[in-house]
């Protein structure tokens, strides 16, 4: 079927391949995974017959996880269920950047891998993949109820149809060094974006060291907007799907935004790449990001001293809400031309029973969409078997699904939000108001007018809600 419901394709192509980069860099790989060696009690894991009898083969397409070790371990665990059911496994694994590109290359040929996973919301892929509603019913017989930040991240309300399958996620925690905000009285970090604002501005002012919240094209910019938002009271839609985004609490946080630029950080920040905040943060030359735990695990590795030093927040409290968004949502989508659906739907199943095993190899990155099934996960939290200093330090995320949503809070992660998250809106929004080209008002009244026709297009074409009650 064609892609052709999409808006212009190469320049949906530029963009979600832009996203996808900013995702790779964002999350940095761990590097070696020789050290440090884990602790003893690594999952078992266990062996999901299919529910019907397969054969032939399956083809798999995914992206390069930012956990190397993750991957060695992946593919001979995928293969040897394959063989113990009777199908032929091949994994081809890609830099995430070159994924969108790919994937759309094959849906235009109407042929290539029978299974794809994409780490970010993919409804506009709908028209070109199978339903997984039944793949999602029968997770939930076995398992209990899928995360609803998961579910709204692959379920389209309007056409009740799921788009991918999301057993797994990622928070995005704020992450500090603590070394940094000690001497400014919040040595746990800050709570609110007061507590930002203010220490933020200390620590700039005595150790010229600037905050690292970007406002550039790219992933974590993306996220740290709507972070942003949502806790002061703001959104892009509402529950109906409806456009909100031209709001006085929108203004309050671009306001917010354009100070804590003045106080904080310099120019740099309107041209980052997503490794920028990163690599920022390990050299010391940054006092806080947004971002999941990668680069802490990859200073494990590099420069425990800093790895030592990076602590952790929860979601920081606003005038209305405390809330992030995902910083990766898995999405696995089989497309209609599939030559075998029915392994890659029990390959599903098989991996969503396993999630332990999964977390576990990906130290602790990976979370679950099925919480049952992961049983250990806050005894990992509370002592990372993978030798955090101290052992504790990431006891915080288990309660990360309290203050974690979904692209498209507080509605669905549907095709009009997907379409304003790959064209960056949100960032450029904050960045001409923090650079002094629009008021505050008016940089909000001009990302007002460019997300209305993107609904207007999606709700026209019959694949989001008409907000109705």
């Amino acid at each position: 079927m064609s892609y052709g419901l999409g808006f212009n394709r190469r320049r949906f192509l530029q963009a979600s391949g832009a996203v996808a980069l900013g995702g790779v860099l964002a999350a940095c790989s761990s590097g070696s995974d020789s050290a440090p060696a884990p602790a003893a009690g690594a999952p078992s894991g266990t062996h999901v017959e299919p529910r019907s009898k397969l054969s032939g083969a399956l083809s798999i397409l995914m992206w390069s996880h930012f956990v190397p070790a993750h991957d060695k371990w992946f593919d001979p665990w995928v293969k040897d269920w394959g063989s113990k059911v009777g199908v032929n496994v091949t994994i081809d694994h890609i830099n995430y950047a070159d994924l969108p590109a790919r994937t759309q290359a094959e849906i235009q040929a109407n042929q290539g891998h029978d299974l794809i996973l994409h780490i970010n919301p993919v409804p506009q892929y709908e028209p070109s993949v199978l339903d997984l509603s039944d793949v999602v019913t029968e997770a939930n017989n076995r398992h209990g109820t899928q995360l609803d930040l998961c579910r709204k991240s692959s379920f389209n309300p309007t056409t009740k149809r799921f788009f991918a399958y999301a057993p797994a996620w990622v928070p995005d925690p704020g992450d500090y060094r603590r070394s940094l905000w000690q001497p400014v009285g919040l040595g746990n970090g800050p709570v609110s974006w007061d507590d930002l604002l203010r220490g933020s501005a200390e620590i700039k002012k005595s150790k010229n060291v600037q905050l690292g919240i970007g406002m550039s094209q790219e992933i974590d910019s993306n996220m740290a907007g709507r972070a942003l938002l949502w806790s002061f009271g703001a959104s892009i839609q509402d529950t109906r799907e409806q456009v909100v985004i031209n709001s006085p609490q929108a203004v309050t946080a671009v306001e917010y935004m354009a100070r804590l630029y003045k106080d904080a950080m310099t120019p740099e920040v309107f041209s980052w790449n997503a490794a920028s905040n990163n690599q920022g943060l390990a050299s010391g030359q940054l006092s806080y990001i947004l971002n999941s735990i990668s680069a802490w695990r990859t200073s494990q590795e590099a420069d425990p001293d800093v790895a030592d030093d990076i602590f952790f927040t929860p979601a920081l409290r606003g005038p209305a809400d405390a809330r992030a968004a995902s910083h990766v949502m898995y999405n696995w989508i089989v497309p209609n031309f599939a030559k075998n659906p029915d392994a890659a739907k029990e390959f599903l199943l098989h991996y969503t029973a396993n999630s332990d095993v999964v977390a576990w190899n990906s130290k602790l990155y990976d979370f679950p969409a099925y919480a049952k099934v992961v049983p250990g996960l806050n005894d990992w939290l509370r002592k990372d078997p993978f030798g955090a200093q101290p052992a504790d330090k990431l006891a915080l995320l288990e309660k990360a699904t309290d203050w974690s949503t979904n692209v498209g809070h507080p509605g669905p992660a549907n095709t009009a939000e997907g379409e304003v998250f790959a064209t960056f809106v949100i960032p450029n929004m904050f960045a001409r108001a923090a650079r002094g080209e629009a008021s505050p008002q008016q940089a909000v009244a001009d990302a007002e007018a460019q997300i209305k026709p993107i609904f207007d297009k999606w709700r026209q074409r019959g694949l989001i809600g008409t907000g109705g009650s």
